[in-house]
């Protein structure tokens, strides 16, 4: 079972060996990367709440390009419009969140990065 995370916790993050590139110059780009991961979760917050993202995205996208941008923008008006319709009372949280998640096929390949206190001993 995952330990559930406290303020001032550490937490672990590790990049793919295959990264788009893009993602690794916008890492490299921040002068302070938990800050501004800090920046975008609240952002995502403010949107949509607080929710599993996985069970919104898709488990695996296209690099950085023109089509993945009209994808991400797909996948943002469907989880924008269920919020709406949560707000305004018309639909109930269950019905909100199966609306706005894309249809992914089942894959038991499907692996969550979750890293706790004994990965990190046992990368060092």
């Amino acid at each position: 079972m995952k330990k559930t995370k406290l303020p001032g916790d550490n937490i672990s993050l590790k990049t793919k060996k295959s990264e788009d590139p893009a993602v690794m110059q916008w890492i490299n780009a921040q002068t302070n990367l938990m800050d501004s991961l800090r920046y975008l979760i609240e952002n995502e917050i403010n949107q949509s709440g607080v929710r599993n993202l996985q069970a919104y995205i898709p488990t695996e996208r296209s690099t950085l390009n023109s089509s993945g941008s009209a994808q991400l923008q797909t996948l943002n008006n469907g989880a924008l419009s269920a919020n709406r319709e949560l707000a305004a009372g018309s639909v109930s949280p269950e019905d909100s969140a199966a609306a706005a998640a894309p249809e992914q096929p089942d894959s038991p390949n499907t692996v969550e990065d979750e890293f706790d206190d004994e990965d990190i001993e046992a990368w060092t």
